[in-house]
């Protein structure tokens, strides 16, 4: 009588997590691909154990915030703007080289022309979440790839605003004039930022000082940053993420991390799990089982392609073939901001429900199969000697 009916769920799903990431960590699998398998397993078109989707997303979407709220504050604007021929140049082309190939193939299935633009745009974004992480875990963040994967992954964030522009031209309106044009504004935001602590390098937080020794306004003092910024951006038409990045950049440039990171460590964790398991749940079983070669051939060929398109940029760029293979491993799967532009495809009628749910699941699996893909090609070309040169962060 004194149970509350979320517990037995909470419980499970717990354990599931546990007990997944066990056995995947005796395999030396990377804690990713548990939380994803939880999320298939336990979701709606599982065992249905979790029912209520869209709460875990929004729990999940907090994850993406925490975590991206960490990868900033080991970033080095300095570096980033150093970086910049691979960041837009990269980014330029392998987002054109995407819709290019796909080109071919909607001409055969007598697509429109938005239609082509959108999936060559869902497949020509990488998973922020999902690489950052396994940079994380395999502590090859600071590294030469690193680097390079990571200034990609942020210029394909802000390619976003332009792509929700192209699609708004081309079809039905998704976005109206004033959005675009409020979008156009955070963006310049956030370069002005990013600029800023590039040009000063070192800034100075307010309280600081203050809250040294308190360790229970730590935690809210960071939270405050965090999600403050990710809630600016987004009132701005950017991502959350986005700006939750933006503020690990600042603190990092305060060089006052310490403090935040052991105040917000354990939030960090489980939310960042949640998004994993959050993503699982997207997957509907029934669909493909029913439609499992369409699946299964576009997941191998988009894995394939963007392996090979961010690959041989990369190496075009300068980098040794190694790298630039393994680069393009790390940027093969399909990233979570395609929902948003699956989801804008879908309510302007530009794919049908099929398409929808056909790209979802594609997304979805390309996420889960991604860490294995890029374990064993960072085997293969990673014998003795990594193909990676360590970079030591400037601040």
């Amino acid at each position: 009588m004194h149970l509350d009916p979320i517990m037995p769920y909470l419980v499970g799903a717990v354990f599931a997590v546990l007990a997944m990431g066990l056995l995947l960590r005796s395999l030396h699998q990377p804690h990713v691909v548990g939380y994803l398998l939880v999320g298939v397993t336990l979701g709606p078109h599982g065992f249905a154990l979790i029912n209520d989707e869209v709460i875990l997303s929004r729990l999940g979407s907090i994850g993406v915030v925490m975590l991206l709220f960490f990868i900033g504050m080991e970033v080095s604007p300095k570096k980033l703007v150093q970086n910049w021929k691979v960041a837009f140049i990269g980014t330029l082309f392998q987002i054109l080289i995407s819709v290019a190939c796909v080109w071919p193939l909607g001409l055969y299935l007598d697509w429109p022309q938005e239609r082509i633009i959108l999936i060559g745009f869902v497949i020509s974004l990488s998973s922020t979440a999902v690489v950052l992480k396994l940079l994380q875990e395999w502590n090859e963040f600071n590294s030469r790839v690193g680097q390079n994967v990571l200034v990609i992954l942020l210029a394909q964030d802000l390619a976003i605003i332009p792509m929700l522009i192209i699609l708004s031209m081309m079809g039905p309106s998704v976005e109206n004039t004033a959005t675009i044009g409020l979008q156009m504004l955070g963006a310049i935001f956030i370069c002005v930022i990013l600029g800023y602590i590039a040009f000063k390098e070192t800034i100075h937080l307010p309280l600081s000082k203050l809250l040294k020794n308190d360790h229970e306004m730590q935690v809210f003092a960071a939270l405050s940053i965090c999600l403050g910024l990710a809630l600016l951006t987004g009132l701005l038409g950017l991502s959350t993420a986005l700006g939750a990045f933006v503020g690990g950049i600042i603190i990092g440039a305060a060089r006052e991390t310490q403090w935040v990171h052991q105040s917000l460590e354990s939030f960090r964790v489980v939310f960042v799990a949640l998004f994993f398991v959050s993503i699982g749940l997207l997957v509907n079983l029934s669909f493909v089982v029913e439609h499992w070669p369409q699946i299964l051939s576009l997941v191998v060929l988009v894995i394939l392609s963007n392996t090979l398109i961010n690959g041989a940029i990369l190496r075009v760029l300068g980098e040794s073939w190694r790298e630039s293979l393994y680069a393009g491993t790390l940027l093969s799967q399909i990233g979570e901001f395609s929902f948003v532009l699956a989801a804008v495809g879908i309510q302007a009628k530009i794919i049908s429900e099929y398409g929808y749910q056909l790209t979802v699941a594609v997304i979805s699996i390309t996420l889960l199969f991604s860490p294995a893909w890029i374990m064993l090609i960072k085997a293969l070309i990673k014998r003795g000697k990594p193909p990676t040169r360590s970079i030591n962060r400037i601040s």
